[in-house]
């Protein structure tokens, strides 16, 4: 067990002792929120979904999860204290040396090149003689007419191109990073780390009293989602819902399940457009149609 530190707090000055939290890594090394005890303690006057957890890297396998922000409750005012936590180091990315190159590599590279003097070569087809540039006094016309260079497709290069999620092409991103679902708030928690992996940004649950469901509801500029925690499939109904919710925000609807859909809702998803994905208890979301696929191509 971790040993207490004192947490002073900051509305009445009363120390208060706090036991840091352990957590079980996925590789199954105990892992405790690096703590920073020389930056002054914050109180916690407005909770906001985006708050509520911090980055934490586990030291024998560097895999960085979501977790819990650490926080104590003061004995004497009742203030709740947030414990400052040291942010993950970037990840250090070593390159070996490369050696230098002798002068019997580069005989060995080019053995038909003389050490020294001219070099008189043939130019093979499609290519400029050395020490000729393309255009000038000699050379061979490019067969592709003036104004378009070696390998570029005719009419690019003449505007602006197409803005992100427009061109249909695959997004680069890093490798999303899932977090074990044991409870109904880590499966939503894995929802909104997964919508900012595909470029949402700002994903919060919306202030004021939830609207009875079981599904829970997650906002974002542009973006309606809902997360049903629950052990049954996802009906047409719930598809429906999130739909008309999106189309009232005029924002995109997603929905996320962990025990899958009905086929009518998966019919029905497919003519309304509604990305479905299905979340094991791994954390990782999996797209279950074409609107899902297309959404993970191309990102926010």
């Amino acid at each position: 067990m971790a040993n207490a530190v004192p947490v002073r707090c900051p509305a009445c000055l009363r120390e208060n002792d706090y036991v840091t939290p352990v957590f079980p890594c996925a590789c199954g090394t105990p892992v405790t929120p690096p703590l920073d005890l020389a930056a002054p303690p914050r109180e916690l006057t407005h909770r906001t979904w985006s708050e509520a957890w911090v980055t934490v890297r586990c030291a024998a396998c560097g895999r960085e999860s979501e977790w819990p922000h650490p926080e104590v409750g003061c004995g004497s005012c009742g203030t709740v204290v947030l414990v400052p936590v040291h942010p993950p180091a970037p990840a250090v990315v070593r390159t070996p040396p490369q050696a230098p190159q002798t002068s019997q590599t580069s005989q060995a590279q080019h053995p038909a090149e003389p050490a020294g003097g001219d070099v008189r070569t043939e130019p093979r087809a499609g290519t400029e003689p050395r020490g000729r540039v393309p255009g000038s006094p000699g050379s061979a016309p490019s067969p592709q007419g003036p104004g378009q260079g070696q390998g570029q497709v005719p009419g690019q290069g003449q505007g602006p191109g197409p803005g992100p999620g427009q061109s249909g092409q695959p997004v680069p991103r890093p490798a999303f990073r899932p977090v074990t679902i044991r409870t109904a708030r880590d499966a939503v928690a894995t929802a909104a780390l997964y919508l900012r992996w595909l470029g949402f940004q700002d994903v919060r649950q919306p202030d004021g009293r939830p609207i009875p469901s079981a599904a829970v509801d997650l906002r974002a500029p542009g973006l309606v989602a809902q997360v049903d925690p629950t052990t049954a499939p996802a009906g047409v109904r719930a598809v429906e819902c999130v739909w008309l919710n999106g189309l009232t925000a005029s924002a995109t609807s997603v929905y996320f399940s962990l025990a899958g859909y009905t086929q009518d809702a998966r019919t029905r998803a497919d003519e309304l457009g509604i990305p479905l994905f299905v979340m094991d208890l791994t954390g990782m979301p999996q797209p279950v149609n074409d609107p899902a696929d297309g959404l993970v191509a191309t990102g926010a």
